[in-house]
């Protein structure tokens, strides 16, 4: 799978939260601000830039920059040590989504982590799977991870809701004590705004045969990227740092857009951090 961001999404997003002009970025990279625009509109790098000079401006890694220029990619992850998690894509109004559905091999006990544009593909692993859907836990609330929000709570009208949204009744927000069990399984959150208001990252462990953990991110990181924050960049890469890269390098990060990725792979090549 292609990365969610191309290296001129990187670009755009990180002047964006430096609050730093198209021009100025140009001249510091050595191009012209159509050859700027060309970047950030498709990511086709058509001259070399001076990169240190680029990078600095829209503060970002040098060399991580670079190597997303080169081409790189995580590597493909084996879900195989995680036997009951399942990677659900969804896509609608142009774009593709993540939602992820976790379970109990022994209790059956299910929970989805958003819904995507479309939730038949998690109904159908429920009952192939035999599963009691009993939790759903939003990354945040933004439309194209909440969009079948109602066909998921017609269908399981017990399901417990868990959220940071401020609008939420009391009983369905996240509190940051908060472990919630699903048979041996641990579910916990971490607050990651910035992206979103709401934004919120969740923290599955007690896989069975001491598989590692997995932080579902919503849009706080992708890999080699991470959501748009223009107007709190700073909070969103500090959340980012302190809440997400903080955890052991083989966490396994499955974000709301692109391939899943680490911590440590992510540690090492994304440009923002």
């Amino acid at each position: 799978m292609n990365l969610e961001d191309h290296v001129g999404d990187v670009i755009r997003k990180s002047r964006l939260m430096r609050g730093v002009s198209a021009t100025t970025v140009a001249n510091a990279a050595g191009w012209t601000e159509a050859e700027l625009a060309a970047v950030e509109d498709v990511g086709r790098i058509a001259r070399r830039p001076n990169f240190p000079a680029l990078a600095e401006i829209v503060g970002l890694s040098i060399p991580k920059l670079e190597g997303m220029a080169n081409g790189w990619l995580p590597a493909e992850k084996d879900l195989t040590a995680w036997r009951e998690l399942r990677w659900l894509s969804t896509s609608g109004e142009g774009m593709t989504v993540h939602a992820y559905l976790v379970w109990d091999e022994v209790t059956r006990e299910a929970a989805l982590f958003d819904t995507g544009w479309d939730a038949a593909p998690a109904f159908k692993v429920i009952e192939e799977n035999q599963l009691q859907l009993k939790h759903l836990f939003i990354t945040h609330t933004h439309h194209d991870h909440i969009a079948a929000l109602t066909t998921v709570r017609e269908k399981f009208p017990k399901i417990l809701t868990h959220t940071d949204a401020q609008s939420a009744p009391p009983q369905h927000k996240n509190r940051r004590n908060d472990c919630i069990h699903l048979g041996s399984l641990r579910i916990t959150n971490r607050d990651t705004p910035g992206h979103a208001e709401d934004g919120v990252t969740y923290l599955v462990g007690n896989w069975p045969d001491d598989a590692p953990h997995v932080a579902i991110v919503g849009d706080a990181i992708f890999a080699s990227s991470m959501g748009g924050a223009p107007q709190h960049g700073n909070l969103a890469k500090q959340k980012v740092r302190d809440q997400i890269l903080s955890l052991p390098p083989d966490t396994l990060i499955c974000p709301g857009h692109g391939p899943l990725t680490t911590v440590g792979e992510e540690k090492e090549h994304n440009p923002f951090f």
